[in-house]
């Protein structure tokens, strides 16, 4: 029986309470992770518009989408295109009383193919609850954050507890005993499980704090740039003087697309993203690979004449912002093309797995039975 003085007991109390606390929050986050991890390859196969035959000619200009989608929904204002690649079809982001939407084209011909509305789009809702629970974001956000801390302090507290303390009880610690009763079989998974997943779950928890907290997202920045010169302002964005802003960018956004797709000539997928304010400038960027958001290369032009203000190609950008456009890559398994998303699909099973598992150990030492014997007291049996 653990003595009520050690620390090791008092971690366990610890480990314990967070779990009960947080185990429904932490499973429902790493079921729909899972079902996220691999949801570019399913909707490649049940949505055959994202596709399109390549053609050896350029792109349609981004005010022809622009315009395009404004014809089609006539209530929203498009706000940026997404070029996915040479294979892949356009997609214009529109959003008003219309709804949020993404608006399919042919990038070649300009020819409407889908619609997806945001509101009921299946992997939309589950990135959603990933991340609000479906909850009003600001609430949602928190209740999530805060219970991802935890699963970090977590599984911290869960490797304190499994470390063996001698040496021949290493392979017991490694290994799940599966002729054992189901109590020890349940113990087990959760102990070497749960040690396995440590390291990348560790690593799916931290990159989804920097996507949930910006102080997360500065501390990688600044840590991944300790010991290094960079520029201080590279993240900002050049301000527009709103004096010489004229009311209508299509020009100017094709001059930008334009010059982005000649200066990154090797890039796979673009963007072009309209002004937000009449002070913002338009932003492009070009993406190494189709469907992969590291690497980029960002541009920032003039909304009236489409002269580029500044540029940020991926070889130039200080090591924190490289990190931080890795993030997304790293937390859906991404960066490691397959196996990397294998990995992730399968530690994110596990985390789901730890809350039940954690609360069968709990429950079954708390209401275990034991037999019923006439005055002879019955020793506790041992988790075999």
């Amino acid at each position: 029986m653990k003595k009520k003085n050690t620390l090791k007991y008092w971690i366990g109390r610890l480990h314990l309470w967070l779990g009960l606390s947080t185990g429904l929050i932490v499973f429902i986050v790493s079921v729909t992770g899972c079902l996220y991890c691999f949801h570019d390859e399913i909707k490649d196969v049940t949505r055959p518009y994202r596709h399109v035959e390549q053609r050896d000619q350029a792109f349609v200009a981004p005010s022809v989408l622009f315009q395009n989608a404004k014809q089609r929904v006539p209530a929203n204002k498009p706000s940026f295109v997404v070029y996915a690649g040479k294979n892949r079809s356009a997609a214009v982001y529109s959003s008003g009383e219309g709804g949020q939407l993404y608006i399919y084209f042919d990038p070649y011909t300009g020819q409407y193919l889908a619609t997806e509305n945001l509101r009921n789009d299946f992997f939309i809702i589950v990135e959603y609850i990933h991340l609000y629970l479906l909850l009003p974001p600001v609430i949602g956000k928190q209740i999530v954050g805060v219970s991802v801390i935890i699963f970090v302090v977590m599984l911290i507290t869960g490797i304190i507890l499994w470390w063996p303390k001698r040496k021949h009880d290493r392979k017991m610690s490694f290994t799940i005993k599966w002729k054992g009763r189901w109590r020890r079989v349940n113990y087990d998974m959760h102990k070497v499980f749960g040690f396995y997943a440590s390291v990348i779950a560790l690593v799916l928890a931290l990159t989804g704090l920097a996507i949930d907290y910006d102080w997360m997202h500065k501390a990688m920045y600044n840590v991944a740039n300790v010991g290094q010169k960079y520029d201080k302002n590279e993240d900002l964005h050049p301000v527009i003087d709103t004096n010489t802003v004229v009311s209508d960018a299509h020009p100017a956004m094709d001059i930008a697309f334009v010059e982005t797709v000649k200066r990154s000539a090797r890039a796979e997928m673009f963007f072009v993203t309209a002004p937000f304010a009449k002070s913002d400038p338009i932003t492009t960027g070009a993406y190494a690979k189709s469907l992969n958001y590291d690497h980029q290369d960002n541009y920032y032009f003039d909304p009236s004449s489409g002269k580029l203000l500044k540029s940020l190609p991926h070889s130039v950008k200080s090591s924190g912002m490289k990190f931080n456009e890795m993030n997304y890559g790293l937390h859906v398994g991404q960066y490691f093309n397959l196996p990397g998303k294998i990995a992730a699909f399968l530690v994110s099973l596990i985390c789901a797995s730890l809350p039940i598992t954690g609360f069968m150990i709990w429950y079954g030492r708390k209401y275990k039975k034991h037999p019923k014997s006439e005055g002879i007291p019955v020793q506790k049996k041992q988790l075999v």
